[in-house]
């Protein structure tokens, strides 16, 4: 039973949870990255990103899960399929961009975002895919995003502050000749989907609120190989890059420990690159 938020809050809004909380926040990140394990056997050039969004629904059903997205603000997808130059809340089922299907071909990247419910607490992930063999340009941009969470990763302990996080990031991918997309960012989560604080992946150093133990958010740059702009399609939801240039993200669910950083949403079969495994 969902007994609601719990733990107090911080002068910003950020919740400060309990010891006892991050054994859920656990349980329902190791489900989504189980999941986004199993998927990628799937992600193969001809299928279709309804089918594969199909795929999940099932699965989040046989675990006894719920998925956070469907019936969110009229969302009906368990997940977020994202091709090439969608930087992020690709809808499943619709056509890619520039293109007459929703069918995968040889050389796509996108990025599969999921969230689920166990036991009233959420699991927040998303990570790179190819479908067939990538262009090398595309496969840089997928090791700079992926190496630019796990910077902002790396600065997250108590006493540091978000500013550090984005500037980790920032920093990285700016180093590598790519942009930072500014339009969204990380969130918070919990016994909730989103909730302060807003984890931006760009900043300056010591500023922004400061990192306690027990403080739960996603980390989830988007990277861009050309500029950072992006604009929405008429469907309210698709966010592609404004230079139609390719996109890419990662994104962990991660919580304050005393000492450091404990990520919720690590794969269980060391999958969570998409050359690993």
């Amino acid at each position: 039973m969902d007994e609601g938020p719990r733990g107090r809050l911080t002068r910003e809004g950020i919740r400060i949870h309990e010891a006892a909380d991050f054994e859920g926040m656990r349980r329902a990140g190791q489900l989504a990255a189980r999941l986004l394990d199993d998927i990628a056997a799937h992600v193969v050039p001809g299928q279709t990103t309804g089918a594969l969004d199909a795929l999940i629904e099932g699965w989040v059903t046989d675990a006894g899960a719920v998925s956070a997205t469907i019936g969110y603000k009229g969302y009906r997808h368990a997940s977020c399929i994202s091709v090439n130059h969608v930087v992020c809340h690709g809808i499943p089922g619709s056509k890619v961009p520039g293109r007459s299907s929703d069918a995968l071909e040889d050389g796509d990247i996108l990025n599969i975002d999921i969230t689920v419910v166990v036991d009233g607490w959420y699991g927040d992930s998303s990570r790179m895919y190819a479908a067939g063999r990538p262009k090398r340009h595309a496969e840089r941009l997928v090791q700079v995003t992926h190496d630019a969470l796990m910077k902002g990763i790396e600065a997250v302990r108590p006493g540091a502050t978000f500013g550090d996080i984005g500037h980790a990031i920032q920093t990285h991918v700016e180093r590598h000749g790519m942009s930072v997309v500014r339009d969204f960012c990380g969130h918070g989560l919990g016994r909730v989907f989103h909730a302060p604080p807003n984890v931006l992946h760009y900043g300056r150093p010591g500023t922004g609120p400061v990192l306690e133990e027990g403080m739960f958010f996603t980390i989830e740059p988007m990277v861009n190989l050309g500029r950072p702009e992006t604009r929405v399609l008429k469907d309210d939801w698709t966010a592609i890059t404004a230079d139609k240039t390719l996109s890419a993200q990662f994104e962990h669910s991660v919580g304050v420990t005393a000492d450091g950083v404990d990520i919720f949403t690590l794969s269980p079969a060391g999958r969570f690159h998409p050359t690993q495994g």
